[in-house]
């Protein structure tokens, strides 16, 4: 694990780096949000940002997606710099975002939001397609006519998910990924990205339920106050009951 007066090594995740974030400050206006939040993805690895609310991991998110940009501090994805690009192009170079509160298309069906972003931005050899994503969600499967904003909250965030994969990311990053959800599809949703990770997909994941995520995840960073104050492995993690205490109010 890293103590929290020192930042995290790119060594301490993997020697190679899909996504680096190093020291990035971002503010709204004149309030500061973070203050020099460091991480480090690998490719194939799945790691989590954990915080109580309120302590800057959506806006840590929106800095990567270059939708609330920080104003300084590098973002790295495979070695280029990203930090002042656009969030359409960060997109285009292979991050996929399921944004907090699902943020599907209401007025078209699940079919029709699944079609409306499908790209191959990985160049994967064998790509997310229409009819993986359905084999992946059959729940969702059997609601591809209907309006999106008819779906439930589970049958949403499966769309979310699906949305964001039919694009082939190269990164996927989920925010809030199970909250709201009733139990029974908070579990399909593990199993989604457990399925995910095991096929080498690099996932971040922003949630709060340590005990799913230190099954599932190979690193995690916790979020204080805009500063990251804890990093370290699944098993370090779960071996650390009062930094969860601490950090995660559990």
């Amino acid at each position: 694990m890293t103590p929290a007066n020192r930042r995290p090594t790119l060594e301490t995740v993997s020697g190679q780096v899909l996504l680096d974030v190093e020291g990035i400050e971002t503010a709204y206006g004149r309030s500061k949000v973070l203050f020099g939040v460091s991480l480090a993805i690998a490719p194939g690895a799945m790691v989590t940002l954990m915080g109580r609310n309120g302590m800057g991991k959506t806006t840590t998110v929106r800095s990567i997606m270059g939708l609330t940009p920080a104003s300084t501090g590098s973002i790295r994805l495979d070695g280029r710099e990203i930090r002042q690009l656009p969030s359409y192009r960060v997109a285009k170079l292979g991050v996929g975002l399921v944004p907090e509160g699902r943020q599907v298309f209401p007025n078209l069906t699940a079919r029709e939001n699944l079609l409306a972003t499908a790209a191959n931005r990985s160049g994967s050899a064998d790509p997310w397609t229409f009819d993986k994503v359905c084999a992946l969600f059959p729940r969702l499967a059997e609601r591809l006519d209907s309006p999106a904003n008819l779906l439930s909250g589970g049958e949403q965030q499966m769309l979310a998910i699906g949305r964001a994969l039919m694009t082939n990311p190269r990164l996927l990053i989920l925010d809030e990924a199970s909250e709201g959800l009733a139990p029974l599809i908070r579990e399909e949703i593990w199993r989604c990205l457990a399925r995910l990770r095991a096929a080498g997909q690099a996932i971040l994941v922003i949630d709060k339920n340590v005990a799913a995520l230190t099954q599932l995840a190979d690193h995690h960073y916790l979020i204080e106050r805009g500063r990251v104050v804890w990093s370290g492995t699944s098993a370090a993690l779960a071996a650390a009951p009062e930094v969860q205490h601490r950090y995660l109010g559990i």
